[in-house]
């Protein structure tokens, strides 16, 4: 089995240069190592107050365009989340496939005396558990406990055990392609919000791909 590919993301600092490009770094290092095997993302900490400063919408943007890119890349991707995770800690946790807590921590949407940051994790956060489990965190910045996260699908595990927990979904991904992996979390993504007939052309490309996949082996 392929040891999994690993990038860490501090929670407490705010999106910056070295953080896009870690995440660029690692999903370059996916790509280049086509196959099987996961991609393991470390999370932990909240941003401290004034966390915002220095930051433009052209850092966010960049930010954003990264955590994108994490969720299409073709390996399955584990977080594993720490204490308090906010930020771009929250962020990357709600990018991936397969999401694991340890005990004691909370998601936390960041905000400031006026409001709460109105990033791109509130939209993965409503696409994942539903508006109505996590309007409290988006509206007012409440902290989602860890059985809350667990009970409404923000996290698949709790466990005291990371180590374990990412060696379990290494064995879940087993010899699965990370290509087709991607294949299949965006048509996952997209029944969400596609029609039948929209999503026809998709499903019937992918199922061509697989269909055609002995044909060029043999060939």
């Amino acid at each position: 089995m392929e040891e999994a590919l690993t990038v860490v993301i501090d929670g407490t600092r705010p999106p910056s240069a070295e953080t896009v490009q870690a995440v660029h770094a690692v999903c370059d290092a996916a790509e280049d190592r086509a196959g099987s095997g996961t991609l393991a993302v470390h999370v932990t900490g909240v941003p401290a107050e004034g966390w915002t400063t220095g930051l433009d919408v052209t850092k966010v943007s960049k930010w954003e365009r990264a955590l994108r890119r994490l969720e299409r890349v073709p390996r399955a991707t584990v977080a594993v989340a720490t204490g308090d995770c906010g930020g771009a800690a929250l962020d990357a946790f709600l990018a991936c496939d397969i999401r694991v807590l340890t005990p004691g921590t909370r998601l936390l949407v960041p905000k400031d005396t006026t409001a709460t940051w109105p990033g791109m994790a509130g939209y993965r956060l409503v696409q994942l558990a539903g508006p109505a489990p996590v309007r409290r965190a988006l509206l007012f910045g409440q902290p989602i406990e860890a059985a809350d996260a667990l009970r409404t699908g923000l996290a698949d595990e709790l466990t005291d055990d990371p180590a374990g927990a990412l060696a379990a979904a290494a064995r879940l991904a087993g010899t699965l392609a990370g290509e087709e992996i991607a294949i299949r979390r965006q048509l996952h993504f997209d029944a969400a919000t596609t029609s039948f007939e929209e999503a026809l052309g998709a499903h019937l490309a992918a199922c061509d791909r697989m269909l055609r996949t002995p044909a060029k082996a043999a060939s």
